[in-house]
């Protein structure tokens, strides 16, 4: 628990939500509720176990601050409790609510035991990867989708790897839960796309077969299709979008746009995830949004954004 004041709002609450939910109990010495909601408060920050921070602010020292989230949710009375995530307000609830109520508040935003099992799993794996030892890895996300089978992100890792080692029947089998998901998820879309240029890959034409029928013929879009699909299985991913571009600028419209969806999924594999926010300095002004460090661009990811630009417009 920490006493937030207009010093140290940006660190120790703004930035310290970009890690773990915060709880920001406005209160104030006067207030009766406030001395009932507290002692609740405080038992479920250890009940918890470091899934959420509690923070408090006395509104009659911080007005500013008591006085701006106030008007941001349209309350005026304390005790008034908002939890930050990711740098904003996301939520909030007002009064000395009973524990079981506050603890139902917490349970839409806060991690699981499991969530955090999970992500702590998938830490690991990342370390093991860089480390070159993939088959360790695997275990880890193995065991992480085991214990939080909705978490998408390890499953997803789980998919992706196990593509990279070729494991074709194992990341289909893995990859199923989520597929529902694709159509408005571009990782797990892409992540499908992979996988089925895995699998028709295995019954492809010889590459010379492949390059002798586009020889032959420069509009065979299917045997450049095909060719497009074993670069992505063998991860040759900016051969494959060549090929995929040959085909978009003769025909944008081929096939259903396969095409297209098979690109914009690679330029998706290719991306780099956004990284983790940077710290924001100290300042002695309230600043309620966070700031989030952009990632930076990848020049070939970008390279063939605009090349995809320039063939569809």
């Amino acid at each position: 628990m920490i006493d937030i004041t207009l010093q140290n709002f940006e660190a120790d609450l703004i930035n310290d939500s970009m890690q773990q939910p915060v709880l920001l109990d406005i209160w104030a010495p006067w207030c009766g509720p406030c001395r009932t909601l507290s002692p609740v408060l405080e038992k479920l920050e250890v009940a918890y176990s470091g899934r959420f921070k509690l923070a408090k602010l006395n509104s009659d020292d911080q007005p500013e601050i008591a006085g701006q989230l106030s008007q941001a949710f349209g309350v005026r009375s304390i005790p008034f409790c908002v939890l930050f995530d990711k740098g904003q307000p996301v939520d909030g609830f007002v009064g000395a609510l009973p524990e079981g109520q506050v603890r139902a508040f917490l349970d839409k935003h806060v991690s699981s035991v499991e969530a955090l099992e999970a992500e702590d799993q998938v830490d690991e794996a990342e370390a093991l990867v860089a480390g070159g030892d993939a088959e360790a890895a695997l275990t880890r996300l193995q065991q992480a989708v085991a214990i939080d089978p909705a978490n998408d992100v390890a499953r997803g890792d789980y998919v992706k790897l196990l593509l990279e080692q070729g494991r074709l029947a194992q990341a289909r089998q893995a990859f199923e839960p989520m597929a529902g998901k694709a159509p408005l998820d571009a990782r797990i879309a892409a992540l499908g796309h992979w996988l089925a240029a895995g699998e028709q890959a295995a019954g492809a034409r010889s590459a010379e077969g492949l390059a002798a029928a586009i020889g032959a013929n420069k509009r065979d879009f299917d045997a450049r299709f095909e060719l497009a699909q074993t670069h992505v299985a063998s991860r040759h991913f900016t051969e494959a979008m060549d090929e995929l571009l040959e085909i978009i600028m003769r025909d944008k419209a081929w096939g259903d746009e396969r095409a297209r969806k098979l690109y914009v999924a690679v330029l998706e594999l290719l991306a780099k995830p956004p990284g983790k926010p940077a710290a924001a300095e100290a300042k002695g002004t309230l600043e309620v949004t966070g700031k989030a460090a952009a990632p930076a661009g990848d020049p070939v990811v970008d390279a063939y954004r605009r090349k995809l630009s320039m063939a569809l417009f």
